[in-house]
């Protein structure tokens, strides 16, 4: 392996990627990489992914899509955690009206 050919890649790639996080979609390998699922990565990662092979940069499109369905996917989740923090107490009639023929400490 050419290491000095795989670092000069490496430095090109990260030279033009831009600064933050970069949307990937992998690529189908020969050692049982899937292809076509898209993730967030740092751009280090980006570029070592690229260089081998491993992922493609994602188009505006998917990018888009992708993180709309990381918005709604969270969103759903925050309205699990709220509804679970819901407690409803339900009485019938003759629960009520016990309760309110009960006397009471004073």
């Amino acid at each position: 392996m050419d290491l000095k050919g795989y670092y000069r890649k490496l430095r090109e790639k990260a030279a033009e990627l831009p600064e933050g996080d970069q949307v990937v979609v992998s690529e189908a390998t020969a050692d049982g990489g899937v292809a076509g699922v898209v993730s967030v990565v740092p751009k280090e990662v980006a570029c070592r992914l690229l260089v081998e092979g491993r992922a493609r940069l994602a188009s505006a499109e998917e990018a888009e899509v992708y993180r709309a369905e990381q918005a709604e996917a969270r969103a759903e989740w925050l309205r699990a955690r709220a509804a679970e923090r819901i407690h409803v107490q339900l009485m019938n009639g003759l629960e009520q009206e016990a309760q309110a023929k009960k006397p009471r400490k004073s």
